[in-house]
């Protein structure tokens, strides 16, 4: 299902459609949070603390802790849309 899922992603082609699917598939509180998730990675990706993400964020630590070992040791199709998204500030 997850396969399937990615496929229908990676056809999408623009910003556009990409976002009227994710509104159209996930809840308000699904989007937010994925959102949420999406923004704690880039700030992690940025080079901010842990302790300043959670303050600004208003997240736990342990959300970012998973974050940051995604960072440093996820898989690598995720690692390759930070690096494209992101670009290359710190350590990976």
């Amino acid at each position: 299902m997850i396969r399937d899922l990615a496929a229908a992603m990676a056809g999408l082609g623009d910003v556009q459609t990409a976002e009227d699917f994710l509104k159209a598939i996930l809840t308000p509180r699904e989007l937010e949070k994925v959102a949420l998730r999406w923004r704690l990675v880039r700030m992690l990706r940025e080079g901010y603390s842990q302790r300043h993400i959670a303050q600004t964020l208003g997240v736990s630590l342990c959300k970012i802790t998973r974050g940051s070992r995604e960072l440093k040791k996820g898989p690598p199709g995720f690692l390759k849309v930070v690096e494209r998204e992101c670009g290359h500030h710190g350590g990976l």
